[in-house]
């Protein structure tokens, strides 16, 4: 890895892509620290080392949240925008036609309504964040309310859209001029930037022992993230020869690789986004003066809690189940067994048309089922870790840290074929 950043270093073109990148990168880091009008810094500070649960969200923002900065949300709105945008285009024909038949053309419509629909997305979490921070007591935000502070309101929910708008032109800034994908690096970014300031946390409360734990077992767990994110299962291919005047084409034999890992980072999102809301909405009931809606918030509030052993559970079962929801949705939008068949190919031994379809289902499902263990046991790793080490600090998350190898492995393949680019360009002239 190292020499593939000298060598891209020696080179111009890709030298410039990667100053270009960084400085990109120290711009969304600039921008993290200017906070949104009418915020209570002292408010601020009591309200996280309180809620642990803003603790942790804090460390996908890479402190933009704890500083309430107007790139509080990130990218992540245009991400859930990304994902309901997947979602729907296997459930809406036009989309599905769309994105089958419109080639080029098709994807960049689809990327169009993606970035409509970041809009209201951030708009709508951009408030509900602002809402949670008025909850507080003191406020951390002063002047917030649209029937009392309509201005001031509408400026809070403008100033995080728009923060988010930022963020997401930054990151397609870098996948056109720069290295690697944009946004994923701008995620990268925000999650690494945290982990120096946990690392300070732990050596000032004298938390040596657990630091040392969360170093070796994020080392054994990178190894299985890369082990698991790299490993697929291929299934032969063969060809069928065609004969076109006095010339035959066709007749070679490759495979598809089918990855154990297909789904990505996506279902511990779409679990952590699910098993937050319970407890967020239970926590406006606590005080109730209804003494059974007040219970009731309050075991809402304890099950729903990351200290409790049955939201471990909860969290394991959710990533397992979405992991098979989402590979099934990517599987049935690259349609494989339609393809080989139009392009003549065919799996050996079986039948092409349903019988592929099954089969290939089958050997995805059986991978994928290791996959989905993987996945459940590192979302709750940091959490058997805290209680093993009774600490409650989080260096970095299951989910950051599935990220930041993703992401750091898709740079360097980037990287390298660039090189190789290169190279044979060179060896050509």
């Amino acid at each position: 890895m190292l020499d593939a950043v000298r060598n891209a270093m020696r080179l111009p073109d890709l030298r410039n892509k990667i100053l270009f990148t960084l400085l990109i990168l120290v711009i969304y880091r600039l921008g993290a620290h200017i906070p949104v009008p009418n915020v209570d810094p002292t408010a601020l500070k009591n309200m996280f080392a309180q809620n642990q649960l803003l603790g942790f969200l804090d460390l996908f923002s890479g402190g933009a949240l704890s500083n309430f900065s107007v790139l509080a949300m990130g990218v992540y709105p245009y991400i859930t925008a990304q994902i309901i945008m997947q979602l729907a285009t296997g459930i809406i024909p036009s989309l599905e036609r769309l994105q089958r038949e419109g080639g080029d053309a098709g994807r960049q419509r689809i990327n169009q309504y993606t970035h409509l629909l970041t809009i209201p997305l951030a708009a709508l979490q951009g408030f509900a964040q602002a809402l949670v921070l008025t909850q507080s007591n003191p406020p951390v935000l002063t002047k917030f309310g649209l029937t009392t502070y309509p201005l001031e309101t509408i400026s809070i929910i403008v100033s995080l859209t728009a923060g988010t708008i930022f963020a997401m032109w930054l990151g397609e800034l870098i996948s056109e001029q720069g290295i690697g994908s944009g946004i994923s690096i701008i995620i990268l970014s925000g999650i690494v930037a945290a982990i120096p300031q946990r690392v300070g946390q732990m050596l000032q409360t004298s938390q040596v022992t657990a630091l040392l734990v969360f170093v070796i077992v994020s080392v054994i767990t990178i190894v299985g993230i890369v082990y698991i994110q790299e490993g697929h299962r291929r299934v032969p291919v063969q060809y069928g020869k065609r004969v076109r005047g006095t010339k035959m084409y066709g007749g070679q034999s490759t495979h598809i690789p089918l990855r154990v890992n297909s789904s990505g980072m996506i279902p511990l999102i779409f679990a952590i986004s699910i098993l937050i809301f319970p407890g967020v909405i239970a926590g406006y009931f606590v005080g109730s003066s209804n003494t059974f809606v007040s219970g009731l918030a309050n075991a809402v509030v304890s099950a729903f809690n990351q200290s409790n052993p049955v939201y471990w559970i909860v969290y394991f079962l959710m990533v397992v189940a979405f992991t098979f929801f989402y590979t099934d949705i990517i599987f049935r939008q690259q349609n494989l067994p339609e393809v080989l068949q139009q392009q003549g190919g065919f799996i050996p031994g079986i039948r092409p048309g349903k019988k592929t379809e099954d089969y290939l289902n089958g050997v995805l499902q059986r991978i994928t089922l290791v996959g989905a263990l993987f996945l459940g046991l590192v979302a709750i790793l940091p959490f058997l870790l805290q209680d093993v080490t009774e600490t409650t600090t989080l260096i970095i998350t299951s989910t950051g840290l599935l990220i930041v190898v993703g992401v750091v492995l898709d740079t360097m393949k980037q990287l390298q074929a660039q090189l190789l680019m290169r190279h044979y360009e060179g060896f050509i002239k």
